[in-house]
Order: structure tokens, then sequence, then C-alpha cells
């Protein structure tokens, strides 16, 4: 996650960041991770932004009952975990939680059905339900 934060975002200069990271980590798509191994980079990524007049907005990790291409592996507790973690500590460093759960997640802790094409990645209307819930805050910041 944090290997291209220079050159992708710090050298454009964006007005905001809209930081979204998480489900690669837990899946272990490029080595296992541990949970603190995320926060921490979430928590390098947000600091430099903020040092670079960046402002954050920290999204949740979107749900998933499971990953088809990791079968077995736990994945509501992580993404909660993580998803907690992010609610709490972004006021603490100036940014913003943005939280897609309630529009995207079942009790259960999956992808409602229709929001996502395997469980896990946002269709269409996915993305219109994560819309709905940051254009206001976007509105809200100005931006």
């Amino acid at each position: 996650m944090l290997c291209r934060m220079m050159a992708d975002v710090v050298a454009l200069k964006p007005k905001v960041l809209h930081l979204m990271a998480g489900t690669n980590d837990i899946a272990g798509n490029t080595g296992p991770m541990t949970i603190a191994q995320t926060q921490d980079n979430l928590l390098a990524m947000a600091q430099l932004a903020r040092a670079n007049h960046i402002r954050v907005l920290l999204a949740s990790v979107p749900p998933a009952a499971n990953f088809p291409w990791r079968p077995g592996l736990e994945t509501v507790a992580p993404i909660r975990a993580i998803n907690n973690w992010l609610a709490r500590t972004a006021p603490a460093l100036g940014a913003t939680f943005v939280d897609y759960t309630p529009v995207l997640a079942t009790p259960e802790g999956g992808m409602k059905p229709g929001l996502a094409y395997d469980g896990v990645h946002p269709t269409a209307a996915g993305y219109d339900a994560m819309a709905g819930v940051l254009e206001p805050v976007l509105k809200r910041l100005g931006v």
C-alpha cells in the first residue's frame, strides 16, 4: 500500500485522499499481513498526506463474507477490526471516517446481494450505494 504514496498521491497534490485499503492485506494477496501491519500502513499514509496538506478520508474496508480466491479464510472479523480501528483513529489524525458498511453489509458481515459481482468487488449498484455515502461528506468538506 505505502510504496506508491509519494508518486501516486503526494506528487499530484490532490485536495483530498480517499483511502480505502485492507482487503488485499486480509486476503494475503502479496504475502502474509497482520492487522497491525495494515494499521501501520494506513496510519503512515494518512500522516504523510496530512503532512503534505492533503485532507484524508479514511474509508471502511468493504464487507465480504469470504474471498472466493481464498476459501476458508476468515474475513468478517478482520474487516470489522480494521473498520473499528479506523473509526476510532480518524479523529485523532484529523481525518474523516467514511463508513460504507451500513449501505453495503448484511448483518452477518457479507456484501448485500447485487452490490458485488463476487461478494467482494462492487458492481455499479455497489458503487452507487457508496456514492450516496461519499457525496454528502465531500459536500460538507467543500470539495
